[in-house]
């Protein structure tokens, strides 16, 4: 497999500085241990690899001795934090004073699983804006809360976002706004102090990858996880005159379509739920429940993307689906290859690692009339080192 090109040139911040109280237990956080090396380790070496130079780390002012052990044998350089966040994050980035980079990445160490693709995102958006930050779309309803913990109104989570970190900033900009950070309380985030400034924040595609390590159960040593899981699904869509008929992400020619909220695709369907199940995430309909006007006729390959992202997110890389479809028609075999091809494609397998077969039920039941199409998908996961 070829390497990845190489990214512009950038510098980076982790912050370390805080104490991680909800976790609990005496050590901070990002000095425990998570998947066999501190949590701290992980998003520092991250960096790194994608050619963070120079790499600052703020650390708590009584942290030294815990922050050289969990970064032994890496260069870098440990910068005293402050009371705040924002008091932090500005250490940090007074001490790239004389390196003076073009651009800056800022990141939390308690998000340890950094994807090396959100950051050419980021650093390609601040091509046209100071500042960029990796956001996540809000897919359950959000409710206000009012006293006695009783429900006051709705928000719209159209136009709400999760953001995340790394987050990108031309450092001469993000500099400026941090010296004349005068907000109170502390910034949640930089993208904010940014923002008080007058600095426009492009919004690039996150990844639940960067899940936030909050509490102790977050930090879970994956290796006393099981090695490998297992996932079943299966969906059903009626067919029906004037749609459109997508199976395994191809469209199919027929005289009838699948119909349903979205696309309808009921192998990816399947699939999408065999993955999460396999993690004990839920179903599709967690994730993108059909009463949301916003999966209206969405391609399914979008479901099943996430899911394999979800699946990473918890430690786990998808090693094979067996997919079986059951109809009278239309026949499968002809478009057998084109359909493995897009799955492997979506979720970033060989094409030998998917299996799509197809069977009929002897004209008996509702596919053996013609009424509809099923599908049941088995996934198998494995534990990432």
């Amino acid at each position: 497999m070829a390497s990845p090109p190489p990214l512009p040139p950038f510098a980076a911040i982790a912050v370390a500085a805080g104490k991680g109280l909800r976790v609990g237990g005496d050590t901070p956080k990002q000095f425990r241990a998570y998947r066999g090396k501190p949590l701290l380790r992980h998003s520092v070496e991250a960096l790194i690899a994608a050619g963070a130079d120079p790499l600052v780390v703020v650390i708590g002012a009584d942290a030294a001795g815990e922050a050289a052990a969990a970064l032994a044998g890496i260069a870098v350089r440990f910068v005293p934090g402050g009371a705040t966040r924002q008091e932090s994050v500005r250490a940090g980035l007074e001490a790239l004073v004389e390196a003076a980079p073009a651009h800056v990445l800022i990141h939390d160490a308690a998000r340890p699983d950094l994807p090396r693709e959100v950051i050419p995102r980021l650093l390609a958006a601040l091509d046209e804006h100071p500042g960029a930050i990796p956001v996540l779309p809000v897919v359950d309803s959000l409710a206000v809360a009012g006293d006695g913990g009783v429900m006051t109104g709705k928000a719209e989570r159209e136009s709400l976002r999760r953001v995340q970190t790394p987050q990108a900033f031309r450092y001469a900009d993000i500099l400026a706004a941090h010296r004349d950070w005068e907000g109170t309380p502390d910034a949640g985030d930089d993208a904010q102090v940014l923002m008080a400034s007058k600095g426009s924040v492009a919004l690039v595609d996150g990844d639940e990858r960067l899940k936030k390590i909050t509490f102790a159960e977050d930090l879970m040593d994956q290796a006393t996880a099981p090695a490998f899981r297992i996932g079943q699904g299966y969906d059903v869509h009626r067919l029906e005159a004037g749609e459109e008929l997508w199976l395994g992400g191809v469209l199919i020619p027929h005289d009838k379509g699948l119909s349903g909220h979205s696309d309808a695709d009921v192998a990816l369907h399947a699939i999408t739920d065999a993955v999460l199940g396999a993690v004990g995430e839920g179903d599709i309909g967690t994730h993108f429940p059909p009463s949301d006007p916003q999966w209206r006729g969405a391609r399914s390959g979008r479901f099943l993307e996430h899911a394999v992202s979800v699946a990473r997110g918890a430690g786990y890389a998808v090693a094979n689906v067996d997919l079986t479809l059951i109809c009278e028609a239309p026949k499968i075999g002809p478009h057998r290859p084109a359909m493995r091809a897009e799955v492997a494609r979506l979720m970033g397998l060989a094409e030998n690692a998917v299996s799509i077969k197809a069977t009929t039920t002897e004209k008996l039941g509702f596919t053996g009339r013609g009424e509809g199409i099923a599908a049941q998908a088995i996934v198998l996961v494995t534990r990432t080192p």
